[in-house]
This record gives structure tokens, sequence and C-alpha cells, in this order.
């Protein structure tokens, strides 16, 4: 097993209502989990995410997770 820090951004915090502000949730995986993986044991909708960092570095779907990872979630952000 393998244990992740998530934060959710944005949108993407109302699939977790008790996560306060820029709080992190721990999770474990199985070993070789992928950031897809991980995204559908969230439950996260795939088209509401648009970026996916994993110790600062933009990350695709099919890279490995590894222990003591801090991922960050990302949906498409509009502004001006």
């Amino acid at each position: 097993m393998l244990t992740v820090q998530v934060r959710l951004f944005a949108t993407l915090r109302r699939h977790f209502p008790d996560l306060k502000l820029g709080e992190a949730m721990s999770v474990e995986l199985p070993d070789g989990a992928t950031v897809g993986q991980l995204i559908a044991h969230l439950g996260l909708p795939p088209q509401e995410i648009k970026t996916v960092f994993v110790n600062n570095l933009i990350r695709e779907m099919e890279s490995p997770l590894a222990d003591g990872d801090v991922v960050g979630i990302f949906p498409p952000v509009g502004g001006g």
C-alpha cells in the first residue's frame, strides 16, 4: 500500500464538503497506483479534472504514484 496527500482545488472541493480550505486528505492506494486510479478512487468525474500536480510537477493520468507523494487536483479555471 502507498499513502498520498491530496488537495482538491476550486469546484472539486464540493465532492468532499468536510474538507477545509487548503486541507489535504490522506488516501491509501495499492502499490503501483496511477494518477487516474487515484481520481477513480476518489470518485471525481474525469471531465472535471484539468490539471494534476504530483510533487509540484504536472503529471498525466498514467503517471505512477509513490508513497508520500503530494497531489494537487485542479478543475478547468476561468477568469478575467
